[in-house]
């Protein structure tokens, strides 16, 4: 179930001296799935909760939580789920939706119920989660990749040649301040978000996944003090304002990216020359 407590970040200048355990017990989020629950962690970037969900043979319902300081979780808050599993069922306040692998599922503020099944229990839903205050409710919706422009970027001579999903954004599902997308990178391609950039206005979590059994160095802190996770399939990491995120694995993978702040902007970023990076 969500952790009791919110994962709380530290300034820049005490990510300098931390150490590679500190790094991670603050930074990664592991462990989201497993079968028939539903886990997350709360976080102090932007009131982001990041959670995952793989019911099994029984739905499973979207519990509150002390922390949300309201009735129900969704009262005074957003939520967007992507499937990385087997076809699923969402159920929102008697709407259903059934996104298959990819497909993405906005919840809007005021939404009372909301349960997760597998159509398949032998081939169950998982589903990955941000959730983000709101102070405006759009319409429940569902949305596909192929219906959300997906947008070619890098180069396989630069080995990041990659296809951007937009799916919770100004140009596909509203929400109020939640954005959500995931990144594919081509075959022979390992670099993601190189250039790196830093958007004080926003923060933002990934969600490695797709990467079997490479391995993954994520980059964070800011340009000038720069550090480093290994990641694995199916992790997550925190990214605060002021840090960079870029990683590269060991062959190409896909994640889950999600931000909240002040706008939605998705080119809203200030870049970081790589020659500066320390």
């Amino acid at each position: 179930m969500f952790a009791p407590t919110i994962r709380r970040m530290p300034r820049p200048s005490e990510v300098a001296r931390m150490t590679t355990s500190e790094l991670r017990e603050t930074f990664q989020v592991q462990s989201l799935f497993a079968p028939g629950e539903l886990r997350g962690v709360f976080t102090d970037l932007d009131r982001l909760v990041v959670g995952g969900v793989v019911p099994v043979e029984t739905p499973v319902v979207l519990p509150n939580h002390k922390e949300t300081g309201r009735a129900t979780f969704l009262e005074r808050r957003e939520l967007g789920a992507i499937n990385l599993g087997g076809p699923g069922v969402i159920h929102v306040d008697g709407r259903t939706f059934s996104p298959d692998r990819l497909d993405c599922v906005y919840v809007p503020m005021g939404a009372k119920e909301v349960t997760f099944e597998s159509q398949d229990p032998t081939q169950p839903a998982k589903f990955y989660f941000l959730s983000c205050p709101a102070h405006t409710a759009h319409p429940a919706a569902m949305i596909k990749p192929k219906d959300a422009s997906p947008v070619a970027a890098g180069a396989a001579a630069t080995a990041n040649q990659r296809t951007i999903c937009k799916l919770i954004h100004q140009g596909g599902i509203q929400s109020c301040q939640l954005v959500m997308g995931f990144t594919d990178l081509a075959e022979g391609s390992v670099w993601n978000s190189f250039p790196p950039h830093t958007h004080w206005r926003r923060t933002e979590v990934y969600l490695y996944f797709d990467l079997g059994d490479k391995v993954l160095s994520h980059f964070m802190g800011e340009p000038q003090e720069t550090r480093h996770l290994f990641l694995h399939n199916e992790d997550a990491v925190l990214s605060p304002a002021w840090s960079i995120h870029c990683g590269c694995g060991t062959g190409n993978y896909k994640f889950v990216w999600g931000m909240a702040g002040e706008n939605q902007t998705f080119n809203d970023m200030d870049a970081v020359n790589p020659v500066d990076l320390r």
